[in-house]
């Protein structure tokens, strides 16, 4: 069955990024020009993806108001003779079908998936955190969708860490079935460098079979009281294959302040209208 929901989990506090995000949902901070949202939907539409199912919290509205119509700005836009900003304001509106559903408890990522199961019915679904920007040449998920539509099952996208960062991550042991494509045999929510069973991190991709929902459902609170999609999916595949895909490309963690600057810096470098002025101001510093 093709894959036509994506579920972006968006609900998060963004403790990381206090103070600013009192005010300013993490998921809406600039990305060069566009939030970190824009690019968890434009992957998901660049990857076959119908529909969005944005999971937010109390205090996120700006989000709602990004994709929706701003006809007083489209109004303003066309009376200054802004034609190609016009343009683009008015294909963000009509960028996706998204619906909004709210995750009322912050109780992990785990239960965000569970906000969105009547919305997703009986069908494989995309999960994306925008938190998690990955460049590469072919979008992360696409490349995702082909293991999924090859081998069936669920998938989650993973990434070589260092041993020192395996309690920042579910950590995957893998059985290699192609080249950057791996059985799943066991998932451990961050573990210590001596508990990991590789060095394969779980990243903010995954591709879930409706069966993820009763994992859920049956699956306690883990670490810090929340339901872990880790401690789910290694429930999931007692009863159904789980395969790994090890991405490509360079990925940020924009949730972090260093890692959001950093993601500015490359993509802005990329862009030929700064990259120039950039290069020569990087150039000034000591």
């Amino acid at each position: 069955m093709k894959v036509r929901k994506a579920v972006i989990a968006a609900a998060g506090q963004g403790i990381r990024f206090l103070p600013i995000t009192r005010s300013v949902p993490k998921e809406m901070l600039p990305l060069v020009d566009r939030p970190l949202v824009h690019y968890a939907v434009e992957e998901a539409l660049e990857s076959g993806i119908e529909q969005i199912i944005l999971i937010t919290a109390l205090g996120k509205h700006a989000m709602e108001d990004y994709f929706d119509r701003s006809l007083e700005l489209e109004f303003f836009l066309e009376k200054k003779g802004e034609a190609r900003r016009l343009q683009s304001m008015r294909e963000l509106g009509a960028l996706v079908d998204i619906c909004y559903l709210r995750q009322k408890e912050q109780l992990g990522l785990g239960h965000a998936v569970l906000t969105a199961r009547h919305a997703v019915a009986d069908a494989p679904f995309a999960v994306l955190l925008p938190d998690d920007i990955i460049d590469s040449p072919e979008p992360a998920l696409k490349k995702m969708m082909a293991v999924y539509e090859q081998y069936g099952g669920s998938v989650v996208a993973v990434e070589r860490i260092g041993r020192e960062d395996t309690r920042k991550y579910g950590v995957i042991r893998p059985e290699k079935v192609a080249e950057g494509v791996y059985r799943v045999l066991e998932l451990v929510e961050k573990p210590g460098p001596e508990e990991a069973p590789s060095d394969l991190g779980v990243v903010g991709r995954y591709i879930l079979s409706p069966g993820i929902f009763p994992a859920l459902l049956s699956t306690p609170p883990g670490k810090g009281g929340e339901i872990q999609l880790t401690d789910g999916l290694q429930r999931l595949l007692r009863e159904e294959p789980v395969y790994a895909c090890e991405l490509e490309g360079e990925r940020y963690d924009t949730g972090d302040p260093l890692g959001w600057l950093k993601a500015n810096l490359a993509f802005a470098l990329k862009r030929e209208d700064m990259a120039p002025e950039l290069r020569k101001y990087l150039e000034t510093l000591p």
